[in-house]
């Protein structure tokens, strides 16, 4: 599969429940039009972040649960952090949720983590809801690094192996799977990968930044919006980003391929339910993310955090997972993660 597998992921974010009395006034009272198939009404929702707080998971769910409570859509949408395993420690915890009004934060790092955890719980057991955002990826240093560009560190990599270490998502998402396809660009075998790269994942966006900015570690990967103001503030030197064009929030950063590397691959983020909800119960779940999409305050929370928006519901968003996880799965396989 040649490169720009943006044609891959993004085509190509991250918790668990707040349980307790949950289910009694989330899911309001079957009525006899609900009997008969009518769309149930869900008064408050259950947002799972299946991440330590600070990544893009995060600051999705928290984005959501401020616009729909803001809005009135819902009366309350608290959110419950659950890391682990990229994200498939809240996964499995959604796969025990009774309460149909709970959506879990996921993405392109949960496809990649699902397979390299050997999860039990798959995203094929859960109920797709949405696709929302999809976000650029950005290599960065510390601002004291002796790296001025993406190729020296690439090629220090390729010499060095083990000695330069790289920080980022959990091992399978989009952050060490774009490590990989840079070193499979630059001549590595993908069989010989993993034992060249020296990768440290983390269940947080918070976690990589305290390793980058104390010069822990060599380099990072992670979203945009995740290191921005550390890159704006001096304490990181983004290489390169990882979208088709440059990105407004850092104009004079290139992209990887304009630094050399034919590698295209951006981060999308999306909500998904409990497995074996109704139609009815399904139908107004698409109905409240939906409202969330149109209003205002979301279009506002999605330029401040640049994330592109990237909105898919119903068949449409089924589609696009299936091939997203047939994607993400032969690629693993190629560069050697799985």
């Amino acid at each position: 599969m040649k490169k720009s597998r943006s044609a891959l992921v993004a085509i190509a974010a991250v918790a668990a429940l707040a349980l307790a009395g949950c289910s009694s006034q989330n899911a309001a009272p079957q009525s006899d039009s609900d009997a008969k198939g009518d769309a149930s009404s869900f008064t408050d929702v259950s947002l799972i972040v299946p991440a330590d707080p600070g990544g893009g998971w995060d600051q999705t769910g928290r984005a959501m649960s401020k616009v729909l409570t803001d809005g009135d859509i819902v009366g309350s949408a608290p959110v419950t952090n659950v890391g682990g395993a990229g994200g498939t420690v809240g996964l499995a915890q959604l796969g025990n949720q009774k309460d149909p009004a709970t959506l879990m934060v996921m993405g392109l790092v949960m496809v990649g983590a699902i397979e390299t955890n050997a999860s039990n719980v798959r995203l094929e057991d859960t109920t797709p809801i949405a696709r929302l955002t999809d976000e650029p990826l950005v290599v960065v240093v510390p601002e004291a690094s002796k790296y001025k560009t993406l190729e020296d560190l690439v090629e220090d990599i390729v010499d060095k192996g083990q000695e330069v270490t790289v920080t980022g998502g959990s091992a399978g998402g989009a952050d060490h799977i774009l490590a990989g396809l840079l070193l499979e660009e630059a001549g590595v075998d993908g069989a010989e990968i993993p034992s060249k790269l020296n990768y440290t994942p983390n269940s947080g966006g918070g976690e990589a930044v305290s390793l980058l900015v104390g010069n822990k570690v060599t380099a990072g990967i992670s979203g945009v919006g995740e290191f921005l103001q550390y890159i704006e503030d001096g304490s990181m030197r983004a290489l390169a980003v990882s979208s088709a064009e440059p990105v407004d929030a850092l104009p004079e950063v290139p992209t990887i391929t304009d630094a050399g590397y034919d590698v295209v691959l951006t981060n999308w983020r999306g909500v998904v339910a409990p497995g074996g909800i109704s139609d009815a119960e399904r139908d107004e779940l698409e109905r409240i993310v939906t409202e969330m999409h149109e209003d205002k305050a979301w279009t506002s929370e999605l330029e401040t955090k640049g994330w592109a928006d990237a909105f898919l519901v119903g068949s449409e968003f089924d589609a696009f997972l299936d091939e997203s996880i047939d994607d993400v799965t032969g690629t693993l396989k190629n560069i050697g993660l799985i």
